[in-house]
């Protein structure tokens, strides 16, 4: 039934009002409108309903709004590098979302290495709809929590100190960013969570006396602390300290071709340059945490040799895997002790989810040859005797010391030794010193010779003589000064080269050290070991190598000059990334 008073109601007449109050009575009064009162009521329960509905959307975006809003804010409020306090940060995230209303002020603990920030809002969301339904406002809740710690860390940074890092002042920069990276990482860090190792890396790596003292090495060689490693070495990050390695040899096959460092100072000296150095300052500097001690270190690497990425590599993973963990115990205990004892269960295993193990791997080159002394030149004697005896000026100016340096060498063929005299070298049945002949002799500037015994003066100054092995005769006289002033004396001097010079060492070239470097890296990674790798204006095959190495193609950096720098902090930056830990 259709009534025209439901139309225009607000312009009616009075008498058209009481018309029409008179027909809804009418209406109410028949049966035909006996629905009335359910349909109203239901329409009125929709309303209220579908209201609810609305304001409980809107209350559930602006939640949504809110947590993000929030969570962003603690993980800015977290970091170790925000200046502002943490209060600040987290209410200008918010009132920035137009959130601003809800901001209640989080709680921090913060502490050397860490900051932790939770915050929690516990507000109230205005209502619409629901109030005409006798409802009231509803609360609106939202809680987080960030943290950025650096717990268990290992590092170990593995750094090219080749010769050509001395040019264009890169040794320079590396230092100025490593030292960077050193005071980054340990002013964020817990005290004793935090293990750095330094691998500098040439020809080869060299390892402090204590640290090689705990692996089963063999060869005869007091001087130098490095290894030559087999290639199926690379295949694998664990280096067992009872696995028996071969120590490299003490030698040069570079300069010093005019000089004998055994017969030229009064006290003899080791040659310069060897394959493996034996200063302190190009050593490993195995698991430490001061600052101070890392940045001295630091301070002192210089530049020299070759490169071997591979070597360094190495190293740098074996200083990360628990295999060296006997090793690293025992460097730790006792009052020489040179590894904080905090680190004394470390390598942590793989699986210690506390602990993240990293490599910084940099070079400024490519691999380039690496040189050894063959096998058959590595033990025993080497036929070469050196002798002290009593010569000419001794008598002369009355100086009563034994000071005429002479070289016996054997002649396997004939079965006689060669004295090396400097004047009138000659043939004997054995070397100068063991016997009573006699050799010509002259004063210093050649003259007032005359023939002496080898052994003129038994009582007060007999003759010194020394049978040494190839160790004792290869670390006092370079492989060049051996073949060209020595052997030469006696042998054709192609000779004399291809048996003491290119007869004593081989090498492992570019492209046996390329896959050894790749090897060694696909190992470490396979253990979960990151991989950073930075290519410090380096050639392309170097850069290849570094690029296969990287974790990612995210974790290499190509960089020239202070550019080292923005990649070291870069690194430091991935390393301490935040943990939303709610």
């Amino acid at each position: 039934m259709t009534h025209q008073c439901f139309r225009t109601a607000t312009a009616l007449p009075l008498v058209a009002l009481h018309q029409c109050g008179n027909r809804l009575r009418d209406f109410r009064r028949q049966d035909s409108g006996v629905m009335a009162y359910p349909t109203m009521a239901f329409l009125v329960a929709m309303l209220a309903i579908g209201g609810i509905g609305v304001d409980l959307m809107r209350l559930e975006r602006d939640r949504t709004i809110l947590q993000y809003t929030l969570d962003r804010a603690v993980l800015a409020a977290a970091d170790l590098d925000q200046t502002q306090p943490p209060a600040v940060v987290v209410q200008d995230y918010l009132t920035k979302a137009g959130l601003g209303d809800h901001y209640s002020p989080p709680e921090v603990e913060s502490g050397l290495g860490y900051k932790r920030v939770k915050a929690t809002i516990n507000s109230t969301f205005e209502a619409q709809w629901l109030k005409y339904s006798g409802g009231a406002d509803m609360p609106i809740y939202a809680a987080s929590k960030a943290e950025e710690s650096i717990d268990g860390l290992e590092i170990s940074l593995v750094l090219d100190v080749s010769g050509s890092m001395g040019s264009n002042s890169r040794l320079t920069n590396l230092k100025i960013a490593a030292k960077d990276f050193i005071d980054t990482m340990v002013a964020n860090t817990t005290d004793g969570k935090m293990s750095i190792s330094i691998v500098p890396y040439a020809t080869q790596v060299s390892l402090p006396d204590d640290l090689i003292g705990e692996y089963s090495t063999v060869g005869e060689n007091p001087y130098s602390n490095c290894i030559n490693f087999q290639g199926s070495d690379f295949n694998q990050a664990a280096l067992p300290t009872n696995q028996t390695l071969k120590r490299s040899m003490h030698f040069t096959p570079w300069g010093e071709s005019n000089r004998d460092r055994r017969t030229y100072y009064s006290t003899p000296r080791l040659i310069k340059d060897p394959v493996c150095e034996n200063r302190a300052s190009r050593e490993i500097l195995p698991l430490q945490k001061d600052a101070d001690v890392l940045k001295t270190f630091i301070g002192n690497l210089s530049a020299a040799g070759n490169t071997s990425i591979d070597i360094g590599m190495k190293w740098g993973t074996t200083l990360l895997d628990p295999s060296a963990r006997p090793a690293i115990q025992n460097l730790s205990t006792g009052q020489d002790a040179s590894v904080p004892n905090d680190f004394s269960a470390r390598p942590a295993d793989y699986t210690d989810s506390d602990t993240i193990k990293i490599i910084v791997l940099m070079t400024d080159g490519q691999n380039t040859s690496q040189y050894y002394v063959d096998d058959d030149h590595r033990d025993g004697a080497s036929g070469v005797y050196f002798s002290t005896i009593v010569g000419r000026d001794d008598i002369r100016y009355g100086t009563n010391s034994a000071s005429l340096k002479v070289y016996s060498t054997y002649d396997a063929y004939y079965g006689r030794y060669y004295w090396h005299l400097p004047y009138g070298a000659k043939w004997a049945d054995h070397p100068i010193g063991t016997g009573n002949d006699t050799f010509y002799d002259c004063d210093r500037y050649g003259n007032s010779c005359r023939t002496m015994s080898e052994n003129a003066d038994p009582q007060d100054n007999p003759p010194v003589v020394a049978s040494l092995t190839y160790s004792e005769l290869f670390a006092r006289t370079s492989l060049k000064y051996l073949y060209r002033y020595i052997f030469d004396d006696w042998m054709d001097f192609y000779d004399a080269r291809n048996k003491w010079y290119y007869g004593i060492y081989s090498t492992y070239g570019n492209g046996t050290k390329n896959a050894r470097t790749r090897n060694i890296c696909a190992a470490a990674k396979a253990k979960g070991i990151i991989v950073y790798t930075i290519g410090f204006e380096a050639p392309s095959d170097g850069v290849a190598v570094l690029r296969d190495c990287a974790s990612t193609s995210a974790h290499y950096f190509d960089v020239d000059g202070l550019e080292i720098k923005d990649a070291f902090a870069s690194i430091a930056t991935s390393i301490r990334q935040l943990r939303l830990t709610q």
